[in-house]
C-alpha cells in the first residue's frame, strides 16, 4: 500500500543561495533572494516522489495578497525549462526528497513573501505545509531587471559595498569624510521593509502599494518621503535653525546604522536631527538594502530655486550682508542620491533611463509632499523639464543663473552682477574601489558657457513658460522685506518684455575683486587674508569698501554678524592694490556654527562709477584625528586601535569623548570618555575590535565636545581571513 506523500524535512538552503544571490552577508533569519534568478529548496518525504503526486507551491506578499496585482503566485512543480514568471522546477532527485528551483520574475514585486507547498496524492488526500519566509530583492545582475547593471565593478561598489564617501566644504576647498551605510547589518532589511510599510500610500491602500513595489521608480519616491519626516513615521527630522537640544548634532553622525535603529526603537518617530548628507546617507543604505544601485552625489554651488524660474536672485545690504529673508539661496554643498534604473514611464526608447536623481532632504514638495525625484540625470542635461520627477528644481540646483542685487535704504535696489556659469560645480561622487573623488559634472550639463549649456538653459526655461510654471511677465518674486520687494519688482519691470532670455546686463565693470586666502586656518585661529582690486581702466579710480564678516551655515545662510570695517582707496591707471583683512578668532568663537564657515564679503563702490561685491566662504580646519591599527586584521580575532587626537582650543576641554562605529568591525558603536584635556593638548586612547567580516573595511572615528564642532576621522581596514 502507497502511503500518502508527506514532508518531514525542508531546507531553503540560506548559504548556497546567499552566495548566488550575492545576498550571503545579510545579518536576517529570513533568506534573501534577488528577484529574476532562481533559488534552492530542497525536500525530504516520508518516501519517494511517484509520477501522481502533485506539488503546487504558493508565494504571498503583503497584507491582502492578489494574483491580479502581483502578490499572490500559485505554481506546480514542474520539469519544463521555458520560464516565464513564477515557477517551480525539479533541479535534482534524492533519496525520499527532491531538490526545487523557485523561479520568481524580473518583475516581481519585492518584500517579505510566505512560502507554502500544497502536496496532492492519488487518493485525493491533500496536505498543505508552510515553509520558512523569504525575502526578495531587486537584482542588479539579473539582465531582465529594470536595475540591471552590466559591470560587475559598479554592482561591487552600488549595491554591495557598505561604506562609503561623502564630499563638502566648497568648490575650491573639498573635504571628504566616511560614513557607514551597514546595510547587511542585524535588523537593518526589516527596519527598511518596515519604511515601505509605513508610508502614506500604504496607510490609505495597501493593496495598490504593495503591487507597485516591483517598479524601482516607486520605490524611489517612496523612500525619498519617507526618509524625512514631513510625512507620518519619517525616519529623520531636519533642523538648520536653533539648537539640537535634545537630539544629535547632523554633524556626529557617521553612519545611517544608528539611526535606522533609533528609528525603530522609538516606535518609528523620527531621529533628531539631520541634514542634506544625513539624508543622503540613510537614503543610500535603504536603497541598497533594497538592492537598487544608489550612490552619494555632491554639488557645490547648489541653488535652491524656490519659485522654479532658473534664476536665482541674492539681495545684499551695503556692507555685502546676505538679506536673510530672501527665498532663493545658493548652498555651498548639497548632497542628494542617484539611483540606477530603466525609466519606462518617461517612453519606449528609455532615453532617459540610467543614473536617476533621489533627495530626501525636505526643500520644496512634490505633488504636495516633501520628496524630489527621480529626476533623469540625462533629462537635466538636455533640459527635458517637462519630465516626471521634479527635472525643473534640479535643473536649477545645477545650472540656474546667479542674479546679485545690492538694497539700499532708500527703497532701491541695483543689479550688480549676473552670473551665468558659478552655479553647480565640481558634482562630485565615490570612485569603483577606492576612496577617490570622481568629477560627475558632465553628466548633468555642458560645459559652463558654451554654445550646447546656454541653448539648452534657454529651452528649459522655454518649456516652463509652455507647462504654465512661467509667464513671459515672472519676475520671480522674492518673500523679502516688503520695502525691498518694492524696489526690486520697479527695476525689474524695466527689463525686455521676453522674459526667456537672460536678465538686464549691469554695466561693464571698472574695476575686479578677489579675495585670497594664504592659508587656511584653524579653528581657534585668527583669519587673515587680503583682498586684491584691479583697475580695468586707463584712469585713476576712487574706491570706497565696506567690509563685512558673518558666520554662516552650509546652506549660504549667515547666522550672526561677527565684524564690520570700511576703508577708502585710489587705484592708479590699471593698477592694483591688496588690502590686509583680520578677522580674529574673538570675534567669531562665540558664534561659528557645526559648519565650521565664515563668509567675508567687501561692497566696493567706485566713486561716479557702479559697484562690486566680492565675497568669499572660509572653512576653518581642525586638527586631524589620527587612527592606527595595531596589527594584522583578521575575522574574528581580536587587535587593538590606536586613536590620537588634539584639542583644538585654547581652553580646557573636560567632556571629550570618541563614538566609533565600521560594519564588520564593530557590532553596533562604541563610545569611551576622554579625559580632561589641557588647551591644544594632544593625547591618544586605545580600545580593542574584533571583525567579523573579510574584505576591505571602514572604521569611523568623531571627537565631539559641547565646545567645538566635531572631528571626523576614518581609516580603511584590511581584514583578512583567519589562518
Amino acid at each position: 500500500m502507497l502511503h500518502a506523500l508527506k514532508l518531514k524535512v525542508f531546507d531553503l538552503l540560506h548559504q548556497s543561495n546567499g552566495t548566488e544571490h550575492h545576498t550571503d552577508n545579510y545579518n536576517s533569519d529570513d533568506l534573501v533572494v534577488r528577484r529574476g534568478q532562481p533559488f534552492k529548496v530542497r525536500f525530504t518525504f516520508n518516501r519517494g516522489v511517484k509520477k501522481e503526486d502533485k506539488l503546487q507551491f504558493v508565494a504571498l506578499t503583503g497584507s491582502y495578497p492578489l494574483e491580479a496585482d502581483n502578490t499572490h503566485a500559485v505554481f506546480p512543480l514542474t520539469s519544463s525549462q521555458d520560464i516565464t514568471s513564477w515557477a517551480a522546477v525539479k533541479d535534482a532527485d534524492e533519496k525520499n526528497g527532491l531538490v526545487v528551483k523557485i523561479y520568481t520574475p524580473a518583475t516581481a514585486v519585492i518584500g517579505h513573501y510566505k512560502l507554502s507547498v500544497k502536496i496532492s496524492s492519488k487518493k485525493g488526500k491533500t496536505s498543505t505545509y508552510k515553509l520558512d519566509g523569504f525575502t526578495l530583492l531587486f537584482n542588479p545582475w539579473c539582465p531582465d531587471d529594470d536595475v540591471f547593471l552590466d559591470d560587475e565593478a559598479e554592482r561591487q561598489e552600488y549595491v554591495l559595498n557598505d561604506n562609503g564617501m561623502i564630499f563638502f566644504g566648497q568648490e575650491d576647498f573639498i573635504l571628504n569624510e566616511g560614513w557607514n551605510f551597514g546595510q547587511f547589518e542585524e535588523s537593518i532589511l526589516s527596519i527598511c521593509l518596515a519604511i515601505l510599510d509605513k508610508n502614506l500610500n500604504y496607510q490609505e491602500d495597501p493593496v495598490t502599494d504593495c503591487s507597485r513595489r516591483n517598479d524601482p521608480v516607486y520605490i524611489g519616491r517612496v523612500v525619498t518621503t519617507m526618509v524625512n519626516h514631513f510625512e507620518d513615521d519619517g525616519v529623520v527630522m531636519g533642523r538648520w535653525k536653533g539648537s539640537y537640544i535634545g537630539g544629535v548634532d547632523p554633524m556626529e553622525w557617521i553612519g545611517s546604522v544608528d539611526i535606522l535603529k533609533r528609528w525603530k526603537r522609538g516606535g518609528y518617530k523620527p531621529v533628531k536631527y539631520g541634514q542634506c548628507w544625513v539624508f543622503g546617507g540613510v537614503t543610500c543604505t535603504v536603497l541598497r538594502c533594497l538592492g537598487i544601485p544608489t550612490r552619494i552625489v555632491t554639488n557645490f554651488l547648489s541653488a535652491h530655486d524656490t519659485n522654479r524660474n532658473l534664476w536665482l536672485d541674492q539681495h545684499f545690504d551695503t556692507s555685502g550682508q546676505l538679506v536673510a529673508e530672501t527665498s532663493d539661496s545658493v548652498w555651498n554643498f548639497h548632497v542628494w542620491n542617484e539611483s540606477w534604473f530603466l525609466r519606462h514611464d518617461l517612453g519606449s526608447e528609455l532615453s532617459y533611463s540610467g543614473w536617476q536623481v533621489l533627495d530626501s532632504t525636505p526643500q520644496e514638495t512634490s505633488t504636495g509632499i516633501y520628496r524630489c525625484g527621480p529626476a533623469s540625470v540625462n533629462a537635466v542635461k538636455q533640459g527635458d523639464v517637462e519630465l516626471d520627477y521634479d527635472v525643473p528644481f534640479v535643473f536649477a540646483e545645477v545650472n540656474a543663473d546667479r542674479v546679485t542685487w545690492i538694497l539700499y535704504d532708500d527703497d532701491l535696489a541695483e543689479q550688480v552682477y549676473t552670473d551665468t556659469k558659478s552655479i553647480g560645480q565640481k558634482i562630485s561622487t565615490k570612485a569603483l574601489g577606492s576612496d577617490e573623488r570622481v568629477d560627475i559634472t558632465s553628466s548633468y550639463k555642458y560645459p559652463e558657457g558654451s554654445e550646447e549649456e546656454r541653448a539648452v538653459f534657454q529651452k528649459a526655461r522655454q518649456k516652463l513658460i509652455k507647462m504654465g510654471v512661467l509667464g513671459k511677465r515672472d519676475r520671480g518674486k522674492k518673500t523679502i522685506a516688503r520695502s525691498w520687494a518694492r524696489a526690486t519688482r520697479r527695476i525689474l519691470d524695466s527689463d525686455s518684455e521676453d522674459d526667456t532670455t537672460a536678465r538686464s546686463k549691469p554695466k561693464k565693470p571698472l574695476i575686479s575683486g578677489k579675495f585670497k586666502l594664504p592659508e587656511r586656518p584653524m579653528v581657534s585661529e585668527d583669519i587673515n587674508l587680503s583682498l586684491i582690486l584691479k583697475n580695468l581702466t586707463a584712469s585713476g579710480k576712487t574706491i570706497n569698501v565696506n567690509f563685512s564678516s558673518s558666520t554662516v551655515k552650509y546652506t549660504g545662510q549667515p547666522t550672526a554678524d561677527i565684524w564690520r570695517d570700511s576703508k577708502s582707496i585710489t587705484l592708479k591707471p590699471h593698477g592694483e592694490e591688496r588690502i590686509p583683512v583680520q578677522i580674529s578668532a574673538l570675534d567669531y568663537e562665540h558664534d561659528l556654527t557645526s559648519d565650521n564657515m565664515v563668509e567675508v564679503a567687501a561692497v566696493c563702490e567706485v566713486k561716479n562709477g557702479g559697484k562690486l561685491l566680492v565675497r568669499k566662504h572660509v572653512v576653518l580646519d581642525h586638527p586631524p584625528l589620527g587612527i592606527e591599527v595595531l596589527g594584522e586584521a583578521v575575522v574574528n580575532e581580536p587587535v587593538q586601535v590606536e586613536v590620537t587626537f588634539t584639542n583644538p582650543l585654547p581652553l580646557w576641554v573636560k567632556d571629550g569623548r570618541l563614538l566609533v562605529e565600521g560594519s564588520g568591525l564593530i557590532e553596533g558603536q562604541l563610545r569611551r570618555q576622554v579625559h580632561t584635556l589641557e588647551p591644544r593638548e594632544s593625547s591618544s586612547i586605545q580600545f580593542e575590535i574584533t571583525p567579523s567580516r573579510s574584505g576591505s573595511r571602514q572604521l569611523l572615528v568623531v571627537f565631539t565636545s559641547k565646545r567645538f564642532p566635531d572631528i571626523k576621522g576614518f581609516q580603511s581596514v584590511e581584514v583578512v581571513e583567519s589562518h
